[in-house]
């Protein structure tokens, strides 16, 4: 099947993750049954651990990859340097991240390693038929490039200053070489109950929808979670309303430049009519869901990858399992789009509603070793059968990646704190209590 999908994604001194840690989505059981196999890779990767194991920052490390390539040849100032979040015992030395990726029956291979200063090395092949072509290297301010990068290309080592990428110079200068690679990485989109979109640039986003009809798709979505949604509206501010919110501000003091808000309202359906709620209305669970719509169907349209810290906020574990076999079915995912999240829901490991949400080679966990640093290791090191009851195996701490919780210690720490809700009386206090009352 041709499209675009992520095969792998390395990354090395990246917040917790300090050794090379690699997230592997070829497939590694041929399951005649299941749909898609024709993909080069799968659909779906889940990955569970404890708090603080690393799930969000291995999420955190491709949106920061992803980050680069699009921005910095806009973004990054002439002797700048490099932000970047290294693991603490390790700041001295390079951060890498590398990604394997299919895009029409070609597969590339894109990575580059940084540290606070500059770009140290950054480098693109790419294998048609199965055998390697170089496009370029980088090495410090030292460029390569194989027999058939185009003399254009070469050309833009002028442009490139030591803290901007190459491949996102030449995609802004519209290099063909370098566009299919820059362009998987534009279709990547992520989410995180953490970094909500304000309501305003939801609306805006809603408004500006390449695909009229995905705006009912998401009313269908919607009322098929039972949020009761029966429809939604885009409003815009009125003449009225956007003069009276700046004559607020000008009774402030400020010089306030009117620019007029929208703001979406749903509509509900109830015994005695129709009635309407403002977005901030809605409970958390429905707020999540939407937004989760929003990004989900137009990338589930055109393809890319959805990365989705703490999946589960807010969602019952139904409407995570409908999210997911979204991604799983080539009927409603008919381009390979694919779906990357974290999650502390187990209830995702087994089945619901009579289906197995995850495969096997779907399954990814995460631990902290001694040195703090984050270990990500797939179900398949442990050999499951199909047949596992995996939510029950690994709630008992068969696959490792949960708490090392200390009972004794936990329930140490509670009692003291409910002893602590006896304050004892000040050296002041004592004294009035002690000091005799006159008669």
């Amino acid at each position: 099947m041709t499209g675009e999908m992520l095969l792998s994604f390395r990354v090395a001194n990246h917040r917790s993750l300090r050794e090379e840690q690699q997230l592997l989505l070829t497939p590694a059981y041929d399951e005649q049954d299941a749909p898609g196999r024709e993909w080069q890779a799968v659909p779906v990767v889940a990955i569970f651990g404890p708090n603080a194991s690393g799930k969000s920052n291995l999420i955190d490390a491709i949106r920061y990859m992803t980050h680069l390539v699009r921005w910095s040849f806009r973004e990054s100032e002439p002797g700048g340097g490099m932000r970047r979040n290294p693991f603490a015992l390790d700041s001295g030395e390079p951060s890498t991240y590398v990604v394997d990726v299919s895009i029409d029956g070609v597969q590339y291979t894109y990575g580059f390693a940084v540290d606070d200063a500059a770009v140290v090395e950054e480098w693109l092949y790419s294998y048609p038929h199965k055998r390697e072509r170089k496009i370029f290297e980088r090495s410090g301010d030292r460029f390569t490039y194989g027999v058939n990068t185009p003399d254009s290309v070469k050309s833009l080592e002028e442009l490139v200053e030591p803290n901007v990428l190459l491949l996102s110079v030449g995609a802004r200068a519209r290099k063909d070489i370098l566009r299919p690679v820059y362009g998987w990485f534009a279709e990547q989109r992520f989410h995180s109950p953490r970094l909500t979109m304000p309501m305003g640039m939801l609306a805006n986003r809603l408004g500006n929808m390449r695909f009229p009809e995905l705006q009912s798709r998401i009313v269908n979505l919607m009322r098929a979670a039972d949020t009761g949604i029966a429809g939604f509206e885009i409003v815009e501010e009125s003449d009225e309303e956007l003069a009276e919110r700046a004559e607020r501000w000008r009774r402030l003091g400020d010089d306030f430049t009117a620019q007029r808000q929208t703001r979406l309202l749903f509509r509900h359906l109830s015994g005695s009519g129709e009635f309407a709620l403002p977005f901030d209305g809605e409970s958390e669970g429905t707020q999540q869901m939407f937004r989760l719509a929003v990004s989900v169907l137009p990338i589930l349209e055109r393809g890319g990858v959805f990365l989705v810290d703490e999946l589960d906020t807010s969602l019952h574990t139904y409407l995570s399992a409908k999210l997911v076999q979204l991604f799983q079915d080539p009927v409603t995912n008919p381009h390979g789009a694919q779906l990357i999240f974290a999650s502390h829901d187990s209830a995702l490991l087994g089945r619901v509603q009579g289906r197995d949400v995850l495969r096997r080679d779907q399954i990814w966990f995460t631990e902290k070793g001694e040195d703090g640093g984050t270990q990500l290791f797939p179900l398949t090191d442990f050999k499951p059968r199909k047949e596992d009851n995996r939510e029950r195996r690994y709630l008992t701490g068969r696959y490792g990646a949960v708490p090392n919780v200390d009972d004794e210690l936990f329930m140490a720490a509670l009692a003291t704190r409910v002893d602590s809700t006896h304050v004892p009386p000040t050296v002041q206090e004592q004294q009035q209590l002690n000091t005799p009352v006159a008669d």
